[in-house]
């Protein structure tokens, strides 16, 4: 595992010291927003935990080598590289032997994250069950993961470019917990409200940090989605984004734009669409959930 795994000196010794350590995901840097707005972003998230009293550790793959807390010159270099592929967990094995560069997913993070003894990651969406997945069968491999990887994932739900209804019955089919955060109702990314209710209200870190132990002691296997909406003033409105998500749909589809490269273009789509509001509403609710994951690892930490 050493000749693969590399972890910040840091990162490291927060681990063996027990100290909160919270998981971040790097596709945001090289897919999810452009130069350099991206880098600025990831180093905004890695503060806002440190602020709160954890510390942040940014997964990707560079060379070949699964890096477990990026140094800022590395953030940086991913955030300006051209070639930087999109990695879940089938990608890893590739990825690694070829030594290339790869941006980690909800999927592959989590892995890497359980490899180091991380519980706690957060991100801005998971992924889900794609509009149409009845014929397509697209169903991101980040769902899988939650059903088997022992961490707890923050994020603003699930991206609402997706099938929220579908992805909820696939995690409830496979056991993951969907709480919300102060909410009763699964958020949809770019706003707090879907129409979908989540199984569980939580109303404090500490309240998830005994839930997340409970589970883990026993025995029972997989994640759970803690779906942290986007605060209300950053939200955008219902109907605006869920036409711009219907049209991007549509566009996709008359493109055959399928697997893997669907949801950045769909993202993109969006943004263009909104005039860039979309990103905004993006990088706002990632910082939120990079201060509830900090939060959470620290109440679990005083219990553990």
């Amino acid at each position: 595992m050493k000749e693969y795994l590399n972890i910040n000196p840091e990162v490291n010794d927060a681990l063996k010291e027990g100290k909160p350590v919270v998981a971040l995901e790097s596709t945001i840097i090289s897919h999810g927003m452009p130069y350099p707005k991206n880098v600025e972003t990831a180093l905004n998230v890695e503060k806002i935990i440190r602020d709160r009293g954890a510390v942040p550790a940014t997964i990707a793959i560079l060379k070949g080598v699964l890096k477990v807390g990026l140094t800022e010159e590395e953030i940086e270099y991913l955030g300006k590289a051209k070639d930087v592929i999109k990695t879940s967990r089938r990608d890893i094995p590739f990825i690694v032997s070829k030594k290339l560069d790869g941006a980690t997913t909800v999927a592959s993070t989590m892995l890497i994250a359980s490899l180091a003894g991380i519980k706690v990651f957060a991100t801005g969406g998971i992924g889900g069950v794609h509009r149409g997945a009845s014929e397509s069968f697209d169903i991101s491999a980040d769902l899988e993961e939650l059903s088997k990887t022992d961490v707890a994932v923050v994020c603003a739900g699930a991206k609402s470019i997706l099938d929220i209804g579908l992805t909820l019955e696939y995690l409830e089919t496979h056991g993951v917990p969907v709480v919300g955060y102060k909410t009763g109702e699964m958020p949809a990314f770019y706003t707090r409200k879907s129409g979908y209710k989540v199984d569980y209200r939580v109303d404090s870190p500490e309240e998830i940090a005994l839930a997340l132990k409970a589970k883990w002691d026993l025995g029972l296997k997989g994640g759970m989605v803690i779906a942290n909406p986007i605060e209300e003033k950053y939200q955008m409105d219902y109907d605006t984004i869920n036409k711009a998500i219907d049209n991007a749909v549509k566009e996709a589809e008359e493109k055959g734009i399928k697997g893997k490269e669907s949801t950045p273009f769909l993202l993109a789509k969006v943004k263009e669409i909104t005039g860039g509001d979309s990103l905004e509403a993006n990088i706002m609710l990632v910082y939120n959930n990079a201060a509830l994951g900090a939060e959470i690892a620290l109440a679990l930490q005083k219990i553990s």
